[in-house]
């Protein structure tokens, strides 16, 4: 939708709004409040509960073995690096581009945050990945796959076999997104989802934790708060596995509930469709905004079948006035543009200089000035095509008439 303003152009759609649960997640979920079996274990004789089922059937459509469902992202983030094995004190690799969620979940395991550069186009930089694994020794690499950018994992996997690293993929923007034929979250010993409002399938929070190892996925049970009625999953080794861990692994309470995963079962079968029509809206926006002045959209790859959720470009030439010039500017015409070079974190965007908990003294100078240019806008499903087109058309005006 679009109005003319003293002949600007104004977008009017809300950047926050998404399209509404599938009518068959909303009659299970309203079925489940009539019947009041809303915690995961509370199931009748005979009865699987809807979060048993969503694990089952989302590890098969990723090609796992298995898969846990936990309340967020984060909580899938940090129950694998427990599962994985990480210790207090250990150091845990992660990429200088992400969001607050993941340096939190090392804090949360008591690890030390190494932060691993990113290139312009905010994949990692394997070559930092690689001096700060000979600098440090760590042998954790929790790889984001960072507003939907996927490295070459191909490249990712050698190096972390060549060194002994356990690779863990938080892939909270990259569920249905693929390196070659590969999904994201299959490269790693553990892959970690969001279903987050935001994301790409919405239960308004919930995390998806897949692995093929029956000891990591025995743990992620245990420590999701199974008690001792884990032989009600569907999605998990052989009850022997348990005996090992049972007595020695804590419970963490982060289960998903029967409601969240009623949500999401139905959205599981739409999931390849709306990649699809993600995509469709990312490559309007990217071949409107490839050729505007002081902006650059990044390159990709072939071989990175993303899911354009979001849609990242870099301010070039522009000093910190102008560029929040055209920040303030595009949100007065209705385009709400994130900016990661703000000297405060806002909202959901934050950087590693904010954060102040994690190890100081770990200098990035040019991922700094790449984020310092980054800016940042989500893409719902509910823009249409022509939404997108408009959407361009603003952020090319004010760039236009401002510089």
């Amino acid at each position: 939708m679009t109005s003319k303003n003293c002949n600007h152009t104004v977008f009017t759609k809300e950047f926050t709004k998404q399209e509404p649960i599938p009518e068959a997640g909303i009659s299970r979920a309203v079925e489940l409040l009539r019947s009041g079996r809303l915690h995961r274990y509370n199931t009748a004789s005979g009865e699987l509960s809807e979060v048993a089922l969503l694990e089952k059937e989302y590890a098969e459509y990723v090609g796992k073995k298995y898969c846990a469902a936990l309340s967020s992202c984060g909580s899938s983030i940090y129950v694998a690096l427990k599962s994985a094995g990480v210790q207090p004190g250990d150091k845990v690799l992660c990429n200088a581009f992400t969001l607050a969620p993941v340096p939190g979940a090392i804090e949360n395991a008591g690890a030390e945050v190494v932060l691993v550069g990113i290139k312009q186009d905010y994949t990692i930089d394997l070559l930092d990945l690689e001096e700060k694994i000979a600098q440090t020794g760590a042998k954790y690499f929790l790889i984001s796959h960072m507003r939907g950018h996927i490295a070459d994992m191909d490249a990712v996997e050698m190096i972390c076999n060549r060194h002994s690293i356990c690779l863990i993929e938080d892939c909270a923007h990259t569920m249905g997104g693929r390196w070659g034929k590969r999904y994201t979250g299959t490269f790693g010993k553990i892959g970690c989802f969001s279903t987050q409002t935001y994301k790409h399938m919405n239960s308004g929070e919930g995390g998806l934790l897949v692995t093929d190892d029956e000891d990591v996925i025995a743990k992620a049970i245990l420590y999701s708060g199974s008690y001792m009625l884990y032989e009600n999953h569907l999605s998990r080794p052989s009850l022997e596995v348990f005996d090992r861990h049972k007595f020695l692994i804590p419970n963490f309470s982060l289960r998903m509930s029967n409601l969240q995963a009623a949500l999401l079962r139905p959205q599981l079968a739409l999931l390849e469709d709306n990649c699809r029509r993600w995509n469709e809206r990312y490559q309007i926006l990217e071949n409107a905004l490839s050729d505007i002045p002081h902006l650059i959209v990044p390159k990709r790859s072939e071989k990175e079948h993303y899911v354009g959720s979001s849609f990242q470009f870099a301010l070039s030439g522009l000093d910190r006035s102008q560029a929040q010039d055209f920040i303030a500017e595009c949100g007065k015409r209705g385009v709400e543009i994130k900016w990661f070079g703000g000297r405060e974190p806002k909202g959901f965007t934050s950087t590693f200089k904010h954060w102040q908990y994690i190890q100081q003294g770990q200098t990035l100078p040019e991922t700094e000035k790449i984020l310092d240019c980054l800016c940042d806008f989500r893409v719902p499903l509910t823009f249409s095509l022509e939404d997108c087109r408009i959407l361009a058309m603003v952020i090319k005006e004010v760039m236009v008439e401002l510089f």
